[in-house]
């Protein structure tokens, strides 16, 4: 658990300068879609610090919620007042709805979920797996032998009586 925390950690400090490095080195439409891509990708990496025994397909559904739930908070026109006044506000909830943001975010909660699970993916053998809730989700506990296999019928029950010629 504590190394999937601490990846998500890791990954979310790396999103947030590659999210600054985008915003300083790329301008336009391309800038900005970068950007939706990453905020996506740093929420996916947060919901693994907060929940790191979460599935990423979870991990990826919270994430792109959460995204477009922002998104569309942007036509109540509430995240734009608070965008006049903060920095913080304006990078975290932004100001205008804009409908192809949705795609892009939909885009970054599927390359979040591929780069988690492309290490069981592409080398199962690596054992790399997000760890499982319980200890009993390793192994099932076995099953009393009584369960296993149904109980002995009749010998006349297994086959069905003659009937008399016509």
């Amino acid at each position: 658990m504590v190394r999937w925390r601490v990846a998500g950690a890791v990954a979310a400090v790396v999103v947030v300068g590659a999210g600054l490095g985008v915003r300083a080195a790329v301008g336009g439409p391309a800038g900005k879609y970068a950007g939706d891509l990453l905020y996506t990708l740093l929420l996916y990496a947060l919901v693994i610090v907060a929940a790191p025994r979460a599935r990423p397909v979870r991990v990826a559904a919270v994430a792109l919620g959460v995204s477009w739930l922002a998104e569309f908070a942007q036509l109540t026109g509430v995240p734009a007042e608070l965008s006049a006044r903060s920095t913080l506000a304006r990078l975290v909830l932004g100001s205008t709805f804009n409908p192809p943001d949705l795609l892009w975010y939909a885009v970054g909660a599927l390359l979040g979920w591929a780069l988690h699970t492309a290490p069981t993916r592409l080398w199962p053998a690596t054992g790399l797996r997000p760890e499982p809730r319980a200890a009993n989700e390793l192994r099932p506990e076995p099953r009393p032998a009584n369960e296993l296999r149904p109980e002995p019928r009749p010998a006349n029950e297994l086959r069905p009586e003659p009937r008399p010629p016509t």
